[in-house]
């Protein structure tokens, strides 16, 4: 059933989705679809409070609501919670992360539509119940993708075709990544690329030594800039990469060349000429900025899922395109549960190869 009736001249919409900046910056495709249709709607968003500078300056999100870890800890601050989102009289509400907390703000808002995915007890709290595609379903732009643009279903009956996420810079934040940019001894003529060096899990990072080789043969191929991207608690490990380097490699690494924010990462990434590295958020951003990727799946994530946007200009390496037969034999929990065995399935002349390939594609 169709919004067919429903008044479009104004109307209030929360999206939801908490968890990680690559899912929130990825259903920014719902904000955005959603004001092309109603461009009268006042569209908020909800996620937690490290996602926030992803949704900045987004046209298409009126609020930006911050669901804070203290408050999903303490069930008396999360009702206070609840009742001053129900205040706000929303309308709809599109839950895409549809968990206990976001099952009971959304059963309690008073809204009349409320729209999220279908699970055995999905039905006491929404009355739209969309089915996930499941895994092994084909789509050249992910499920991620294809899953969160079937939450639009109800509200809006035409093909979707806008269905890449955006990231949106001001000026000054572009302007100031490049004055830091400029304050080191960057070679303009050379290529500067941004490496995802480290996952956000143990899991989800290729073996230290072996990113270190790819560093090695990058900057031989292209002599390129490297800018390494990872946060404070994690500095101690990008030494570690740093260190296994090659001297020459590690002459074109500029380690401290930092941003010390989220919207400061993101101006930096804008400027770079690609990203390469381990998949992950970082890469999400580098897509919804239009720069181009080359990155490594953990051999546990899920391929269909997340392999998205793959053209000539994104590339992505899946254990899953290598040997099939491997996830016919185990599942993902024995796969992640022996995830440095399962990446020295990875043919690293093969990457090498892609690597080239690619270089030569974004030259």
């Amino acid at each position: 059933m169709y919004f067919s009736n429903f008044k479009t001249n104004y109307m209030k919409i929360l999206v939801i989705q908490q968890k990680r900046i690559g899912d929130v910056l990825t259903s920014t495709i719902l904000s955005n679809n959603l004001k092309k249709k109603y461009p009268n709607a006042e569209i908020d968003y909800m996620c937690y409070a490290n996602c926030v500078d992803v949704l900045k300056n987004n046209p298409n999100i009126t609020n930006i609501i911050v669901l804070e870890e203290k408050v999903r800890k303490n069930y008396t601050s999360l009702f206070k919670f609840i009742f001053k989102i129900k205040s706000s009289k929303y309308d709809v509400i599109i839950d895409a992360y549809s968990k206990l907390e976001t099952n009971l703000i959304t059963l309690f808002s008073g809204a009349k539509y409320k729209i999220s995915y279908k699970k055995s007890y999905s039905a006491l709290f929404y009355n739209y119940n969309i089915k996930r595609l499941k895994n092994g379903t084909q789509s050249k732009i992910g499920l991620a993708i294809i899953n969160r643009l079937r939450l639009l279903k109800p509200l809006i009956e035409e093909e979707i075709t806008d269905y890449k996420p955006k990231v949106f810079l001001t000026d000054s934040e572009i302007e100031s990544a490049k004055k830091l940019l400029h304050s080191f001894p960057i070679k303009t003529d050379k290529p500067t690329f941004m490496v995802g060096i480290l996952g956000s899990e143990w899991y989800k990072t290729y073996p230290f030594e072996k990113m270190a080789e790819l560093l090695d043969y990058t900057v031989q191929t292209t002599d390129a800039n490297l800018l390494f991207n990872y946060i404070p608690k994690q500095k101690e490990d990008a030494q570690k990469i740093f260190d296994f380097c090659q001297p020459e490699t590690q002459q074109r690494i500029y380690f401290d060349l930092y941003a010390n924010d989220l919207r400061s990462f993101l101006g930096l990434l804008s400027q770079c000429d690609a990203l390469i590295g381990n998949e992950g958020g970082s890469v999400n951003m580098a897509k919804a900025l239009f720069i181009p990727t080359f990155s490594l799946f953990s051999p546990s994530v899920d391929k269909e899922t997340w392999q998205i946007f793959e053209d000539e200009k994104n590339i992505s390496i899946h254990l899953k395109d290598l040997k099939p037969e491997i996830y016919k034999e185990f599942d993902e929990k024995y796969i992640k549960e022996h995830t440095f065995k399962y990446f020295d399935e990875y043919p690293i002349a093969l990457i090498k190869e892609k690597l080239k390939d690619f270089f030569q594609i974004i030259r």
